[in-house]
């Protein structure tokens, strides 16, 4: 067993229903939970909704409702989302969970405990889109000449009784864990960005508020509700039972990995962890803040009317189409672009006409030719490179990719191999060798089956309803579908199996009318 591994998405917040960035962040969540799996772990996946804050207040009173019926509605979407993304969380946490509060409580008593807390006024800028607090050295001048937070969001003055946390008195030593631990910021060019930011100097930190009461009640402070962050960034404790000693804090805590979006990296990386130093709690291994996905190259946004609708693509085009695009279009970390003209010509490209038709074909001469019966792979020279070129690219290189989660190099690898078949098929003529040696085509078939068996495994992350229909088909137990039986180089092909007809995994799409 190789031990266990907890992942967690940021949690969204839910002022509105959720678009491709919430998709592609919960979707690559689930590609890294199931991979790990794969590779033997126990793996805890905790994704949820962050209910609570100014801006969520506003929202509801705008629609004319309570935060909480706003709150109720709107996480609805994104369990929906997610369910209907194929994303197997284990945990979906509602900040409004009277065990969040508990928690939260819990974890600003300990760092009252330790005396990094203290009762004073707070004057200054704060974004309620950003949920963020800014010095006036960050703040950018908009169009009209009004000040704008580095976001380009709305700024206004506060001035309120507020608890502060001693923020600056963790600058030394979180410069010292970016030095001795740079995997705990990744990739590299957010560290270097806040290491540049902790390095100017940090100001004590307002972490409660009085003008609003949607929110957890500061402990012996009934008059203010902490800071939406504190409570927000607790909830990867929560989950585990915090401040209970329970078997799954034991057991997953620290985090293995929080996956965020790049605009949120400061609170993960610079609050987050001083938060648990002062709680004396152990911190997360990593923080990864992957880039924004772009409609065509432009960022989403209402005025712009560009806002999609990730189940409408799913729709159109499938679950498993889309969660591959998403994993393979996109370098890890960088922007990337979508449209539903690149969606259609990667799905069709890579997966319809390469790997679905390598398998159909396949899969076909063997239920024409040998009566569904599966041939054992060949031992000619050219059958055992290719086994192994297909083995060293999914259990080596594919594998080692997804470890350092740069999926889109990883299925690089994993449509070379596929390109390899194919080239392998083309030279050895199975439809030839049928007249004129059977028993060679044979071998070549089965040489070709239990390629794409490793190369349906290495799949089954990315296109989990797609791979494990194909490994179905083709008799692999479910046990054998992971990583290790791929790099036994196992006993051939499924002994006593007889396939059935073949179907398509990956059918041709085509483009909507409207986009043509």
């Amino acid at each position: 067993m190789a031990g266990s591994y907890y992942i967690t998405t940021a949690i969204s917040y839910p002022n509105g229903k959720p678009h491709i960035g919430h998709a592609y962040e919960a979707v690559a969540a689930d590609v890294i939970a199931r991979f790990q799996r794969q590779l033997g772990c126990k793996v805890r996946f905790q994704t949820g909704t962050d209910e609570h804050g100014l801006k969520m207040a506003q929202k509801a009173r705008e629609l004319e409702t309570t935060p909480q019926a706003l709150a109720d509605e709107m996480s609805a979407y994104f369990i929906a989302m997610c369910d209907g993304l194929n994303v197997g969380y284990d945990k979906f946490l509602r900040t409004t969970e009277q065990a969040h509060h508990r928690a939260s409580q819990a974890l600003w008593q300990a760092m009252e405990a330790n005396g990094d807390l203290y009762l004073d006024r707070y004057e200054g800028w704060y974004s309620v889109r950003d949920e963020a607090y800014y010095d006036e050295s960050e703040l950018i001048e908009g169009e009209g000449g009004e000040k704008l937070s580095p976001q380009g969001t709305p700024v206004e003055w506060t001035v309120e009784e507020s608890w502060f946390f001693r923020l600056s008195a963790y600058q030394e030593r979180l410069l010292a864990l970016y030095r001795d631990h740079p995997e705990f910021i990744q990739p590299d060019s957010r560290r270097n960005e806040m290491v540049a930011f902790v390095s100017g100097g940090l100001r004590d930190l307002s972490i409660s508020r009085t003008s609003f009461d949607w929110g957890v009640r500061v402990p012996g402070s009934d008059e203010h509700v902490m800071y939406v962050w504190v409570d927000a960034l607790t909830n990867y404790l929560t989950g585990l039972g915090y401040p209970e000693q329970t078997e799954d804090f034991a057991s997953f805590w620290p985090a293995n990995l929080h996956l965020i979006g790049k605009d949120i990296v400061r609170f993960h990386t610079v609050y987050w962890p001083a938060f648990l130093m002062s709680a004396g709690l152990p911190l997360p291994k990593t923080v990864f803040g992957h880039g924004f996905l772009l409609n065509r190259g432009q960022k989403e946004s209402k005025s712009l009317g560009n806002v999609t609708d990730p189940m409408e693509l799913a729709d159109r085009f499938g679950v498993d189409v889309l969660r591959y695009f998403l994993m393979r279009e996109v370098a890890f970390g960088q922007d990337g672009s979508y449209s539903p003209e690149a969606i259609v010509l990667r799905s069709n490209s890579e997966l319809a006409n390469s790997f679905g038709n390598l398998a159909q074909r396949t899969l076909s001469m063997i239920f024409k030719n040998l009566g569904g019966e599966v041939p054992p792979p060949g031992d000619a020279p050219a059958d055992i490179a290719l086994l192994q070129d297909i083995r060293n690219a999914v259990a080596g290189e594919m594998r080692q990719q997804f470890e350092n989660l740069s999926f889109s190099t990883g299925l690089d690898a994993w449509i070379k191999a596929v390109f390899a078949c194919n080239a392998y098929v083309d030279e050895m003529a199975p439809w030839a060798l049928r007249k004129t040696d059977p028993s060679r085509m044979a071998q070549v078939l089965g040489t070709l089956y239990r390629c794409i068996i490793d190369l349906a495994i290495g799949l089954i992350p990315v296109t989990p309803d797609a791979a494990s229909r194909l490994l179905d088909a083709m008799g692999v137990a479910p046990g054998d579908r992971d990583y290790d039986w791929i790099s036994r180089g196992s006993s051939g092909n499924p002994a006593q199996h007889r396939l059935e007809q073949p179907s398509p995994i990956f059918p041709r799409l085509e483009l909507p009318e409207e986009t043509v």
